[in-house]
């Protein structure tokens, strides 16, 4: 059992486990949340969701420049 502790390629599967959650993961979920339920969030909901941003800020950063979150508007004008 200790030398699957010892092992570099477990810490290192771990390590990219934990960054690709951190980096990956979580912001993308948290991106289509916040597209989902920006209009209809409560005080609480808009207080963690601020919460989880300041959190996984890294990630947001990362996603930032591919995905939209303005409204959609009516095409008219």
């Amino acid at each position: 059992m200790e030398s699957i502790f010892n092992n570099s390629f477990a810490t290192l599967f771990t390590y990219f486990g934990v960054v690709s959650i951190y980096l990956l993961v979580i912001p993308l979920i948290l991106f289509y949340w916040m597209n989902n339920r920006w209009n209809f969030m409560g005080k609480f909901e808009r207080l963690a969701v601020y919460g989880l941003v300041f959190l996984f800020f890294p990630g947001l950063i990362l996603f930032s420049p591919f995905l939209n979150l303005r409204l959609k508007g009516d095409s008219k004008g």
